[in-house]
């Protein structure tokens, strides 16, 4: 895992300069290409987390014949892609495995690769830069385009570094709108996100930039669907230890694991002690609400792991603005906090954890995809919506009802209102934030709800597309990488996430249970008390910080908005602030979302 950059045309930058920038994400190794190219002067920069291959040799930017590379991930089955080549390597390091495989198999050879990427290579003999991205979004690459000038970075705030951004309005009424930002973009003009699953051509002679997908997450859940469930089960189980396998042994370093309560830390470290009988795993138990170790202990002892409870004081005070400025623009997830100090915890011990991430999205594991299921037997009740006063607290089962009547509502009448009152559910039925994006964001809403595939289908390709991609995913990469950890994912594996979709829903969600297949797989592995918990997440206690450790900080950011009142009237804000129609746990949002805004902004003057 690494840290890269690189920029055409644009303010020539030192490597200690960028290197600054984003040395947390490679602490090991930094280095720098500088070239005049058809198209311009051309920087690459990259600072290395040593992973596989701890050499020298093997340091970025790495040369073969005519091509440059700076890469960011891992490729887990680099080794036998190996095997098909007549090559000879001068280093066991994936990323020169890349530039053979380019070489001999041009940009389709993204297809065989299994693993977390995103690269840009130089190839000076077709005076071009070849950009990508993995399949499933879990390595970030920004890339800024204007006029003959162009860059790249794999964290936003080295892309402002090398040179200050205009800022985009609509993107910020987007975040607050919906509390991700589009297609995980950005809050500047000109500054993109590459899409998962696509690669990108740079002609340096003509400054044209032409992407293009390689994996289609939508053509997988067209799909016929698998409806044996001895036969899934088997192939689940199958796929999954063979992505645990490659994750584990692919490494020149010790690979531990995240080790919750649930269902998919759980099955990773069962299958995972397998492989290695002494693996180290890690349990928080967080000052406040959250604690998982009763269960995770349950695990750690029947399979026998090196386990530690790493028990998480935080200072909010102290860290809160270095953990949202770390992003880079506006963060609205509040889980931000624990996965920081977890990430922080974990580094002291070793530096690369497998986690769960993913499986949600996949095998469906959150509770709202039942309620999804029952809105077209209820939607006619939408309407009743009015007759009910607003809850007041977040886990009841009355706010459970009132918010499958407000989906209701909005069910095929309007789908941006549908989808955000049953995800993210920050400012919907209170403030609205109008942008041109909220037009493209509907139509790709539109054409998923109205295609072919099955509710649920959509609902979870939605959430892989949207929520997994555009906060999920950034959030452990900033997180983990902040502290120069690496973190990988097992269940969003080549091999899974071409299987997973292809599931029929009856395998997914059986009655009101979730994640039904992976809960009968759990069966064979772990104790009835850890497959049958509930899906919990980090349980954030943000209402008690709001109201306790950051009520002063937030009030007194708020109570001087610096842009929050481009959006919101002082009214509204001192509404949000001090008022009490809203309830407790939405108002809590509310105002994490707007100090997140502001925090981001501070930030920016900076630059």
């Amino acid at each position: 895992m690494c840290g890269i950059a690189g920029s055409l045309n644009m303010p020539k930058m030192t490597l200690d300069k960028v290197y600054s920038l984003m040395s947390h994400r490679g602490p090991n190794a930094k280095g720098i290409l500088e070239e005049m190219t058809k198209g311009g002067f051309l920087q690459f920069f990259h600072a290395r987390l040593s992973i596989q291959d701890l050499s020298k040799e093997s340091n970025q930017p790495m040369n073969l014949e005519h091509l440059s590379i700076v890469f960011n991930g891992e490729i887990y089955n680099h080794m036998e892609l190996r095997r098909e080549l007549s090559c000879t390597f001068k280093t066991h390091s994936d990323t020169e495995t890349i530039l053979a495989l380019y070489l001999h198999y041009g940009i389709d050879f993204l297809d065989k690769l299994d693993g977390m990427f995103a690269f840009v290579i130089f190839d000076r003999k077709e005076h071009k830069l070849v950009l990508a991205r993995d399949r499933m979004g879990k390595k970030p690459l920004f890339y800024y385009q204007k006029a003959e000038s162009f860059g790249f970075a794999s964290e936003l705030n080295t892309l402002v570094g090398i040179k200050k951004m205009e800022i985009d309005r609509d993107s910020l009424a987007f975040f607050l709108q919906s509390g991700f930002f589009y297609q995980d973009g950005a809050p500047y003009r000109d500054v993109f996100s590459l899409p998962n699953g696509y690669y990108g051509i740079y002609d340096l002679a003509n400054h044209y930039l032409k992407i293009q997908s390689y994996f289609d997450l939508k053509a997988i859940y067209e799909q016929p669907k698998k409806t044996n469930l001895q036969e899934s089960l088997e192939a689940c189980e199958t796929l999954l230890k063979q992505s645990i396998k490659n994750r584990l042994l692919s490494s020149d370093l010790e690979v531990g694991a995240f080790l919750s309560g649930g269902i998919d830390s759980s099955l990773i470290v069962a299958l995972a002690s397998e492989i290695n009988p002494n693996l180290r795993t890690f349990t928080i138990s967080f000052d406040g609400a959250y604690d998982e170790s009763s269960l995770a202990e349950m695990t750690a002892k029947r399979y026998h792991t090196n386990h530690t409870t790493l028990k998480i004081s935080t200072d909010l005070k102290q860290d809160i603005f270095k953990i949202l400025q770390n992003y880079g623009r506006p963060f609205a997830d509040s889980s931000a906090i624990p996965s920081y100090y977890v990430a922080r915890e974990a580094k002291k011990y070793l530096s690369v954890i497998l986690n769960g991430d993913g499986a949600d999205e996949l095998f469906g594991g959150y509770r709202r995809y039942v309620g999804h299921l029952l809105i077209p037997k209820t939607k006619a009740l939408g309407g009743t919506l009015g007759l009910f006063p607003k809850p007041r607290e977040k886990k009841s089962l009355y706010n459970y009802f009132y918010r499958l009547l407000q989906m209701a509502r909005h069910y095929q009448k309007d789908f941006k209102s549908y989808y955000l009152s049953a995800t993210t559910d920050i400012f919907e039925g209170y403030f609205s934030f109008e942008t041109h994006l909220n037009d493209f964001f509907n139509q790709d809403l539109e054409s998923t709800f109205c295609s072919k595939i099955s509710p649920l289908s959509q609902m979870l390709l939605l959430d892989s597309q949207c929520l997994l991609l555009s906060d999920l995913l950034p959030k452990m990469d900033i997180a983990t990488m902040a502290n120069s950890l690496e973190g990988r994912s097992p269940f969003l594996s080549k091999m899974l996430v071409e299987f997973a979709p292809a599931l029929d829903d009856s395998l997914k969600i059986k009655g009101k249970k979730t994640k039904y297949l992976l809960r009968l797989l759990a069966q064979k592995y772990l104790d009835a008390e850890v497959y049958n918990a509930p899906k919990r997440g980090f349980e954030v206690p943000l209402k008690q910080w709001i109201n306790g450790e950051l009520k002063e900080i937030i009030l007194q950011v708020l109570q001087k908005p610096s842009i929050s009142d481009q959006f919101l009237s002082k009214d509204e804000i001192d509404e949000i602030c001090f008022g009490s129609k809203i309830p407790s746990e939405k108002r809590a949002k509310m105002l994490w979302s707007l100090f997140a805004l502001e925090v981001w902004y501070q930030k920016y003057l900076e630059y």
